[in-house]
C-alpha cells in the first residue's frame, strides 16, 4: 500500500471502529441485568478487556495485512489449515442463534411503530410467534438468494441512523433535568457511590458474557490497521479513542436508565421493551410525543431486516467462498448459475428454523423468549473471539517471524502471549458462566431448566456439526478417486 492511500487518522479509525462495536442495545441489555450497577461493571470490562482485545486485533491485521478472510486466515498462518477451518466453521455457526433473533428484532419494532405500545407481541401464543418468526426468515432466507444490494444500502443508513439515535437518547436523557426542573429520577440516591457498586457474588458473574458480547466484534477493525497514516502510533491512539467513547456512552447511557427505570424494581420487559419505552418517556419530557420512539422503531426494523438479510450471506461467503476440499463436501460448496451458495442456504435455514422453533418446548411468553435468546447470543458469539485470542498467542510463539510488522501492541513475546491467554480464559469463563439461566428457579423451574439444557447444548452442538464435514469431505474424495479408477 502506497504512502497516498494511507489516509486514515486515529479519529477516523476510533470513528469507524465505534460505529461498527456500539449500539443502545448494549445498554439496555446490560442494565436489565445488572442494574445502575453496571456504570461500574463498563468501566472493568472496558479497562480489562476491551481495550488489550482491540489492540490485540491490530497487531494481528498488521502481521497479516494480506489476509482477506480474517480470523480464519489469522489461524491458518498462525497454525494451519484444519484448525483454520475450525475457526472460520465457528465464525459462521456462531451467527445462527444471532439470525434466529432477528425475526423477533423486526416484530417488536414494528409493533411500536404501529401501535405506539409494546403489546403487540403480548397476547399471542408461542406457537404463533414462532410461526411468524419462521415466515419472515424464509421470507428474507429467500430474498437473500435474489441479492439484496439495495437494502443492504438502506440497512446501511438505518444503521448510521441508529447510532445517531443512540447518541441522542445519552443527550436527550441528561439534558432532561434541566428541561424540568421537577424531573423525579427513577433510581433512588444516584448521588450516593454505594447505589453504583455491584455485589461480586455468584449471580454477577453470570451476566458478564453479555458485557463481553457487547464489546465483541473488534476484529472487523483489522483492515484499517494498515490504512493509518502511522499504524504504531495512529492505530492505537484510535482505540484508545474507541474505549473512550464507548466508556462515556456506556457509562452516560446506563445513568440515564437510571434516571427512566428504578435500578431496584426492573421491568421484566425491559429487554423488549426498553429502548423504545425510553424513547417515549423521553417524547414526553421535551413535548414531542411518541415521535423519537416511532423514528428509533423504523430505523431499527430496517436496520434489522438488512442485519438479517446481511448476516444470512456474508458469514456463508467467508466459510465457503475459498473452502478447502479437504474439509468441506462438494455439495456444500455447490453454486447455481447466478453464483449462490444454494446447500449453504439450505444448512442455514434448517439449523436457524431449528433454533426458532425450539422454544416451543420450554418458553411460554414473548419475554422469555427474549431474555433466553438474547442470553444465548451472549454464549455463542464470543466463542469466535476466541480464535482471535489463541492466533494471537501463537503469533506470539513465533515472534522471530513477525517481530517487523508495522504496529505491535506489546513487544515482548512472552507478555503479549500472557495478555492473550488472559484474554482468552476471560472469554472462555464468560460463556461457561453465562449458561446459567438469569430466571429466578422458584418461579419457573421448567423454564429454568429449559434454559440451562439448552444454554449448554447449543454450543456444543452447533461447535461439533463442523467435525461432521471434513468426514463427509474424505468420503467425497474417495468415491472421486473410485470413478477414476472405472474410467
Amino acid at each position: 500500500m502506497n504512502k497516498s492511500q494511507k489516509q486514515l487518522t486515529w479519529i477516523m479509525v476510533g470513528l469507524i471502529a465505534f460505529n461498527m462495536v456500539w449500539g443502545l442495545g448494549n445498554v439496555v441489555n446490560n442494565y436489565a441485568q445488572q442494574g445502575i450497577s453496571v456504570i461500574v461493571s463498563w468501566i472493568l470490562i472496558l479497562a480489562i478487556y476491551f481495550v488489550p482485545y482491540a489492540l490485540i486485533v491490530g497487531q494481528l491485521g498488521s502481521a497479516f495485512k494480506e489476509s482477506g478472510s480474517g480470523v480464519s486466515d489469522w489461524v491458518e498462518h498462525t497454525s494451519g489449515k484444519r484448525i483454520a477451518y475450525f475457526a472460520a466453521w465457528t465464525y459462521w455457526v456462531v451467527h445462527i442463534p444471532y439470525l434466529a433473533q432477528k425475526p423477533q428484532g423486526v416484530l417488536i419494532p414494528l409493533g411500536w411503530a404501529l401501535q405506539g405500545n409494546g403489546r403487540f407481541l403480548d397476547g399471542l401464543s408461542m406457537p404463533v410467534i414462532v410461526l411468524l418468526s419462521l415466515v419472515i426468515f424464509a421470507a428474507f432466507l429467500y430474498l437473500s438468494t435474489k441479492g439484496l444490494t439495495t437494502l443492504k444500502v438502506i440497512g446501511g443508513l438505518a444503521g448510521s441512523a441508529m447510532f445517531i439515535m443512540s447518541l441522542l437518547f445519552i443527550l436527550l436523557a441528561v439534558g432532561a433535568p434541566m428541561i424540568k426542573a421537577d424531573l423525579q429520577l427513577a433510581t433512588p440516591h444516584m448521588d450516593q457511590l454505594s447505589t453504583y457498586l455491584p455485589k461480586f457474588d455468584f449471580k454477577y458473574f453470570t451476566t458478564i458474557s453479555l458485557l463481553v458480547f457487547a464489546v465483541g466484534g473488534a476484529e472487523k477493525i483489522s483492515p484499517y490497521v494498515n490504512q493509518t497514516r502511522n499504524p504504531a502510533k495512529e492505530f492505537p491512539k484510535g482505540m484508545i479513542a474507541l474505549a473512550v467513547m464507548v466508556g462515556i456512552c456506556a457509562v452516560l447511557g446506563s445513568y440515564a436508565m437510571g434516571m427512566l427505570f428504578d435500578s431496584q424494581n426492573i421491568p421484566q420487559d425491559l429487554m423488549r421493551n426498553g429502548a423504545y419505552l425510553a424513547f417515549q418517556k423521553l417524547g414526553n419530557y421535551y413535548g414531542l410525543g411518541n415521535l423519537l420512539m416511532i423514528i428509533y422503531a423504523l430505523t431499527n426494523m430496517v436496520g434489522q431486516i438488512a442485519a438479517l438479510a446481511f448476516s444470512i450471506d456474508a458469514p456463508l461467503q467467508i466459510l465457503l467462498s475459498n473452502a478447502d476440499a479437504q474439509f468441506i463436501p462438494a455439495w456444500l460448496r455447490k453454486r447455481n448459475q447466478k453464483g449462490v451458495l444454494v446447500n449453504g442456504y439450505i444448512l442455514t435455514g434448517i439449523l436457524v428454523s431449528f433454533l426458532i422453533i425450539l422454544p416451543i418446548f420450554g418458553i411460554q411468553e414473548i419475554d422469555g423468549l427474549v431474555k433466553w435468546m438474547t442470553n444465548l447470543n451472549s454464549i455463542v458469539m464470543p466463542m469466535r473471539y476466541l480464535w482471535v485470542f489463541f492466533a494471537y498467542m501463537l503469533l506470539n510463539k513465533a515472534w522471530k517471524k513477525y517481530q517487523n510488522v508495522e504496529y505491535k501492541f506489546i513487544k515482548n513475546p512472552k507478555l503479549g502471549f500472557l495478555v492473550g491467554a488472559w484474554c482468552f480464559i476471560f472469554t472462555a469463563f464468560a460463556c461457561i458462566m453465562g449458561m446459567v439461566p438469569k430466571e429466578d428457579y422458584a418461579a419457573n423451574p421448567a423454564a429454568w431448566h429449559f434454559s440451562l439444557l439448552t444454554n449448554i447444548l447449543t454450543p456444543i452442538i452447533l461447535v461439533a456439526l463442523g467435525a461432521i464435514l471434513p468426514l463427509l469431505a474424505k468420503r467425497d474424495r474417495k468415491e472421486k478417486v473410485a470413478e477414476q479408477v472405472k474410467e
